[in-house]
Formats: structure tokens, sequence, C-alpha cells
């Protein structure tokens, strides 16, 4: 029975990654079924069960995800081209559906995005996975990097995202082409207080920040013994390899964990990457041997 349910999750889970990878293409029912090898006069019902929302109501939410990515992180380009790339038909759909899906028009939230209640929208249910993951350790050598405490709500971590590329565009000192970028995470969002919660976004820069209006700083992080899983595709999803290095991994290993956070090595990011093309490493620090 276990094996029929894995087969069945993996089924759905195949059709998500399919719409994420052709969102800007016609994706009806019937295409959908036959990814999934699903019967087309069944397929909405087992869809909504799996995913908590109709197939139709996913792909819009996908597509409204892109677009508000754009929105907030892409200022020069126009709300119309969003709209279109997004699949609207014009910008007048596109707004009418953003604004009821978040409560602001797409021109209201590229001024100032209410990103708490936008993250309640993607609140999806998430299936217990317990299928094995490549684990591989890597020694990540000593680096100074440029750093931006975010404290508070986790949805609000974009707020705190765009302001450290605002200080990238204007110092000039951690260029998005050359720098490494890192995300430190002290605390799980599931079981931390919002006001709580602790999570930095790093950079590799070559020298010490000044000091600047952005409240960014400076700091060295320590060479790092670490195992390693590598995720492809949304960072919504990081929490699947985080919980099973320490959950499944760890206790099997041998190993000690290092006095050192959680920590995210993004090799690519949004808005330039497509969110099914991301590719991000989560380590577990540990103990030198």
């Amino acid at each position: 029975m276990n094996g029929m349910k894995a087969a069945y999750q993996q089924r759905f889970e195949q059709v998500i990654r399919y719409i994420d990878e052709h969102l800007s293409e016609d994706l009806d029912l019937e295409r959908l079924s036959r990814v999934a090898n699903f019967s087309k006069f069944h397929f909405h019902r087992q869809f909504s069960l799996y995913a908590g929302i109709s197939a139709s109501r996913y792909i819009q939410l996908m597509r409204l995800r892109r677009a508000s990515y754009r929105l907030a992180f892409e200022d020069s380009v126009a709300i119309i081209d969003i709209a279109l790339d997004a699949g609207f038909e014009n910008p007048e759909s596109f707004s009418r559906s953003f604004k009821n899906t978040f409560g602001q028009t797409p021109t209201q939230f590229r001024r100032v995005p209410a990103w708490q209640p936008w993250t309640e929208q993607y609140r999806f249910p998430q299936p217990s996975r317990r299928q094995p993951m490549d684990v591989s350790i890597v020694e990540y050598p000593e680096i100074r990097v440029a750093v931006l405490e975010h404290r508070g709500a986790p949805a609000l971590v974009n707020e705190s995202a765009k302001r450290f590329i605002e200080w990238r565009k204007a110092s000039g000192l951690s260029p998005v082409e050359t720098s490494q970028m890192f995300g430190l995470a002290y605390d799980d969002p599931h079981n931390t207080a919002a006001e709580a919660f602790r999570f930095d976004i790093c950079s590799s820069v070559a020298a010490p920040v000044p000091d600047n209006p952005f409240g960014v700083g400076s700091r060295v992080l320590p060479a790092r013994r670490c195992a390693v899983v590598r995720h492809h595709g949304s960072h919504d999803r990081l929490a699947e390899p985080a919980y099973y290095l320490y959950r499944d991994w760890l206790p099997d290993s041998g190993e000690e964990l290092l006095d050192f956070p959680l920590f995210f090595h993004y090799h690519n990011l949004l808005p330039m990457t497509p969110e099914h093309e991301l590719v991000t490493d989560v380590c577990l620090p540990l103990m030198p041997r």
C-alpha cells in the first residue's frame, strides 16, 4: 500500500513540475491528465485532493507568483509586459485577478508589497516525503560577506531581500555576476514565533562594507565542513532537504554538529532565473574531522 501511495504522489509531483516548467504555455486539463497518466474525467478531482486547490487555480497562482517577483524586483519592466508574459490577455484582466488574489493592484504591490497576505496564498498542503536524498561532504573556506540581518516574520524576508538588492546596486561592492549568495537560517519558521525569527542575507565581498543607510554590515564566515543536499526548484520547499539532513541523515552519520546555523548557498536567484531552474545547496555545518 505504501508503495502505491508513493507512486501516486510521484505522479502528482511530476504534474506540479510540468506546470512550473510550462507556465507560459496553454495548460488544459487534458494535457495535464496525460502527464499524470490519469483519466481526464477524474484528474481535476484528484489534483484538488492532492494540492488543496484546483489545477486551474494552481496554474493561475503560479503565474501570479512569477509576476509578483517581477513587480517587486524588476522596477524597469512595464506592468503591461509582466501581464502579457504571465499569460493575461490585457493589463485590466491581470490587475483584476491580482487584486482579487492579493488585495492590492499590481501598481500598489510594486510600490509597497504586502508580503504577509501574499504568503498566505501559497500555503499548500505538503505531503510528507521520506525518500533518500544524495548527501555530500563539502569544505567551505573562510569568506568575507556583506550581511543584512532580517529579524521578524518569515513572510517579510522578501522586504529585506529587496533592501539588500538596493544596497548592491547602490554600492557596486557585491556584483551579482561574481559574488556568492548565502542565507543563514537560525530558526525554523514553522516552530518559531514570527517576532523571534532570524535570517541573515549574505553575499561575498572583497573588503569590509562601509557604513550605509541600508543597514548592511560586514562579517567573516568561518571555514566550515558541511553535509550538503542540492535542491532544484522553489525556495518554498527548502525545508524538505533541511529536515532530511537533521531527521534522517544525521542520526546514522556518526557526525556531530558545529555551533553554526544551517545555511543556504544560492547558485542563482529570482527573478533572473525561472523558479523551476533555481539551484540551492542546503548546508548543515559539521564538526571538523
